[in-house]
Parts: C-alpha cells; sequence; structure tokens
C-alpha cells in the first residue's frame, strides 16, 4: 500500500479514536453545555462533509442537465430527510437528558432506545 493513502487512512482513524476515548472517560466529567457543544459541533462537521463530498459532486456529475444539474441531488436529500423525519416518529427512541421515549409505545430498556 503506498505511504500516503496509509497516512490518508491513519490520520482519520487516529483522530476518531482519540475523540471516542476523551468522551468515553470523561462523559461523567463533561458539563451539559459541554457536551451540547460538542454534539453540535458534529452535527455541523457531518452536514459540511455531506455538501462538499455528497451533494457538490452530485451537481457536479450532473452538469450536462444545464441549469437543472442541482435537481437529482436536491430530490436526493429531501427524499432523505423526509425518510429520516418518519424514522424519527415511528421508532422508538430516548434522547439524553430526556425521561420520556419518543416514538411508538415500547417495553424496550432505556438503553436500547438511547
Amino acid at each position: 500500500m503506498n505511504v500516503s493513502v496509509t497516512i490518508g487512512i491513519l490520520i482519520p482513524f487516529i483522530g476518531t479514536s482519540l475523540g471516542a476515548a476523551f468522551v468515553f472517560f470523561m462523559k461523567r466529567q463533561l458539563g451539559r453545555s459541554v457536551q451540547r457543544a460538542l454534539t453540535g459541533f458534529a452535527a455541523g462537521v457531518m452536514t459540511a462533509a455531506s455538501i462538499w463530498s455528497l451533494l457538490i459532486p452530485a451537481i457536479e456529475q450532473n452538469k450536462s442537465m444545464g441549469a437543472f444539474a442541482f435537481v437529482p441531488a436536491v430530490a436526493g436529500f429531501w427524499i432523505g430527510t423526509l425518510f429520516l423525519l418518519v424514522l424519527d416518529k415511528t421508532i422508538p427512541h430516548l434522547h439524553m437528558f430526556a425521561d420520556k421515549a419518543e416514538g411508538h409505545k415500547s417495553k424496550l430498556a432505556r438503553t436500547t432506545m438511547m
């Protein structure tokens, strides 16, 4: 394997592993506002990754459609969003710091719904 490919794989792996280790070992010590800030940061990173790695390349692939090159990417984005909203409403789950579960009633354990 090429050295640059190996380094390209190791950098995200090490970063993800270190981040997970910090959360795993410090989860009781982090305040609620810090946890929310870290969750918001993670959501922002994932949003940026989906835009630059998925949506923009999808639009560029459809340049032959001219002014409507964005339509397949936008349609797929909204279909995916609606699918996740349906899952959110139907699958029982528990949010962090919440006492009551969302979704259909279930006899699942709290840890399972988390």
